[in-house]
């Protein structure tokens, strides 16, 4: 693709809006610029899993190499209940016969890999801190005037100041609290509460299941999910494993939905009999105190991403619950769609509207329909079946739910993400060069009977 030459400003330096500058850059854009709201763009955050789509657009970019080596590969997945007893088990990524893997891997890990490769592709003035858009309006024929806002010496104490930037396009890309969304719905609202609180960490361990296992269990109202962040252990013969644990709240029960430290009494004490094989929960949530306790929440679908020069991607444009692991693997994939979409539009460059309605049309249904699976639990679902009909647990899994059930719960979450083998082997859709080789599939066994 030959040059572009409209300005782009990409509000947030999350995972999506830095892959969208990749992506974008990728396609021939070069007056790309992105703000970010904290004062420096920091690791942070837990774990987060890249689905083999993901990871093809990820190998697009040329950086597949960089995040595997800062990754663990993801071969089995398992849904259990709390007794330890299996109600499904898949093999994943190569392991199922996908071309590229699953990968499992520390936020803030990826976040550098892309963040250094937006600094070296694109020039270090390309991301601006402390900057947080506030909202925008049109400012005549093909201009849009971006409102901004900054913390005096960086914190919020010494007072904020505001300031405006042109732009030829924005995109959206502020997470859950979207102020680019928030301009375009303003009577939106907060985001909904779920009645579910969350705990989330990372513990050294032990490899366990063999070193590539994802594992989530539950009894119907509490939920823990736990893999590895690294694929081979440290000198002390550990390795960093993520867990999520939550609680749903009873009918009735006042949902807190504020975030705060909480000590880990106030909820690992209800796992300490659950165990997996050689997983032991007590051992997984074992560390100081305190944790943070935070609301699951998402977002309601949208019936429209883009209006004329503004659009939006992951979650500013469809925050789903975390049941499936989709959220970043989304993103991603919005980031790609979103710049193929302005490349191979030839009038892109001087009126992008058409192009953002096209990615608009390609993504948004999909999203939505995802975004609703993940907020009725996803394939996580199969676990509360089992629990519902069987609470003191089972002897075989056939005997409560029939395999057929399994199989459409599972299978169709994958099919509406992209993510299953037929769709996410076919070459990337969205490359405006040639794609980065992919990794070499293993053998193609498919889904380990439960």
């Amino acid at each position: 693709m030959g040059e572009q030459s409209m300005k782009i400003l990409i509000a947030g330096c999350g995972i999506g809006g830095l892959a969208a500058a990749l992506s974008l850059y990728e396609a021939g854009f070069r007056d790309l610029s992105l703000v970010e709201a904290a004062p420096a763009v920091r690791p942070y955050g837990a774990g987060v899993n890249l689905q083999p789509n993901a990871v093809r657009e990820l190998a697009a970019l040329g950086l597949y190499e960089e995040i595997a080596a800062r990754s663990a590969t993801i071969g089995r997945l398992g849904y259990h209940n709390h007794l330890g007893q299996t109600v499904w088990h898949e093999r994943r990524g190569l392991a199922a016969g996908h071309r590229h893997p699953q990968l499992a891997v520390h936020r803030g890990e990826l976040l550098t890999v892309l963040a250094e490769a937006v600094t070296r592709r694109l020039g270090p003035g390309a991301i601006r801190t402390d900057a947080k858009v506030t909202g925008f309006e049109r400012a005549g024929e093909g201009r849009l005037r971006v409102r901004l806002a900054h913390r005096r010496g960086g914190t919020a104490k010494e007072g904020v100041t505001g300031s405006t930037t042109g732009a030829g396009l924005l995109i959206g890309a502020d997470g859950i609290r979207s102020a680019v969304r928030a301009t375009l719905y303003p009577r939106e609202g907060a985001p909904p509460a779920s009645g579910t609180v969350v705990w989330r960490g990372i513990t050294r361990v032990r490899p366990f299941l063999g070193g590539d296992s994802m594992v989530v269990m539950g009894d119907g109202r509490w939920k823990v999910v736990v893999y590895p962040l690294a694929g081979t252990p440290g000198t002390d013969g550990l390795v960093p494993v993520n867990w999520a644990a939550s609680r749903a709240a009873a009918p009735g029960e006042p949902v807190d939905g504020a975030t705060r430290p909480v000590p880990r009494s106030a909820f690992a004490p209800h796992f300490d009999t659950w165990a997996l094989g050689d997983l032991r929960l007590r051992e997984v949530l074992a560390g100081p105190d305190p944790v943070v306790q935070f609301p699951l929440i998402d977002r309601d679908p949208l019936p429209r991403w883009s209006f004329g020069r503004v659009t939006l991607l992951g979650d500013s444009a469809h925050a789903m619950a975390p049941m499936g692991s989709n959220a970043t693997t989304q993103a991603i994939v919005d980031a790609r769609a979103l710049a193929h979409a302005l490349a191979r539009d030839p009038d892109a460059g001087r009126d992008p509207e058409r192009a953002l309605l096209a990615y608009d049309r390609e993504r948004r249904p999909a999203m939505n329909r995802l975004a609703l699976m993940s907020r009725a639990k996803g394939p996580e679902a199969v676990i509360d079946l089992a629990c519902e009909r069987a609470p003191d647990g089972f002897g075989r899994i056939g005997e409560v739910i029939d395999r057929s059930e399994l199989v459409a719960l599972t299978r169709s979450y994958a099919r509406a993400g992209h993510f299953d083998a037929r769709a996410a082997n076919l070459p990337s859709p969205y490359s405006t060069r040639a794609s980065a080789p992919a990794p070499a599939a293993a053998p193609a066994p498919g889904v380990v009977p439960a």
